[in-house]
């Protein structure tokens, strides 16, 4: 008898500005945007279903192989993404599972919220539900937010179900995903401009999100002012790209950096500053660490004729300059026959 792999990925995401306003409370007390696009990174989930009650998992980024029983998935600190999505579907029999990503965890390009999508994606293939795009974000934004309790926000999960260019609102009842209609040739061009770095370190994003959460909270006028500066950059970002104003983009970039800097002291580091300075020493208008911050990706925008040299001044500095394009579709799932 054929037997049946279901599989899925989701692409990952870069965030040109709103990170932090998609946090609760924020968006529920003043209401969230940020702005994204989706890139050819992806994180990927492949589910084979078992003809006995065993959960096996491989997971390529941590080098880790597991096996349970599907009725016993206690969290204990391994894979708990993976077991917390398994239990929140209704499994008919235990399955194998093997998922990687293109980038590692806490690199800033929402890799670990893009591989919960991606698992929604293989169970919902297997089990044929009868999901929204919506339904699907959001039910990935409650097993991690509120199943594992992980600080942070809710972009990651609507950037990688629907993919390509968006303006998200977060809203105190509601997200709203602005689909947006750039020219092509704006498209190509903020492509050309973009350089995407890897500084080699990786980080810990809900420490630094809890923290941010917690000087909302109680009030830092500094924190609270640069999340309101961000929400306005944000929108005047959205209208650049539709208007094709680039360098106003690239702009807008530099003074978001400067804001989301005053959210807390980890997001960046003496080796994040050192670069950025490097780079926009060499011509770079305005860049900004991606993700909750201290380590991953920089995302650089830089004229087309000084784009070499930057790329060749970061790499000198043991940098890593990331090739990428844009992506415009969302989550997608198939099966074939094994």
């Amino acid at each position: 008898m054929t037997s049946k792999i279901f599989r899925a990925k989701a692409p990952l995401r870069i965030s040109f500005c709103g990170g932090g306003t998609d946090v609760s409370p924020y968006p529920e007390e003043k209401g969230g945007a940020v702005l994204s696009t989706t890139i050819d990174k992806f994180a990927y989930a492949s589910l084979r279903p078992r003809k006995d009650d065993r959960l096996k998992i491989q997971s390529l980024d941590y080098d880790i192989q597991v096996d349970y029983h599907r009725s016993k998935l206690a969290y204990d600190g391994e894979l708990d993404l993976v077991k917390a999505v398994a239990r929140r579907f209704d499994m008919p029999t235990g399955a194998d599972l093997f998922i990687h990503a293109d980038a590692p965890p806490g690199s800033g390009l929402g890799s670990s919220s893009t591989m919960c999508v991606a698992l929604v994606g293989a169970f919902k293939e297997w089990l044929n539900l009868p999901l929204t795009n919506y339904e699907i974000a959001e039910i990935t934004y409650e097993i991690e937010r509120k199943e594992l309790a992980i600080a942070g926000g809710k972009q990651d999960q609507y950037a990688a179900t629907f993919g390509g260019f968006n303006y998200i609102e977060f809203l105190k009842d509601t997200t709203v995903v602005n689909p947006l209609r750039i020219r092509p040739e704006i498209k190509n061009e903020l492509e050309y401009s973009l350089l995407l770095c890897y500084t080699g370190q990786t980080r810990l994003s809900a420490n630094i999100v809890a923290s941010q959460t917690e000087a909302f909270i109680s009030g830092k006028r500094p924190v609270v002012d640069a999340l309101d500066r961000m929400k306005e950059l944000t929108d005047l970002m959205k209208r650049a790209l539709l208007t094709g104003d680039l360098p106003a983009l690239g702009e807008a970039l530099h003074l978001a950096w400067t804001e989301k800097k005053q959210l807390d002291a980890k997001i960046s580091s003496s080796r994040i500053d050192n670069l950025y300075q490097l780079a926009r020493r060499h011509g770079v208008v305005g860049g900004k660490i991606l993700g909750a911050g201290g380590g991953g990706y920089l995302l650089l925008f830089v004229p087309f004729t000084k784009k070499h040299k930057v790329a060749q001044v970061l790499s000198e500095a043991d940098a890593n300059v990331v090739p990428f394009s844009f992506t415009e579709g969302g989550l997608e799932t198939w099966s074939i026959s094994a």
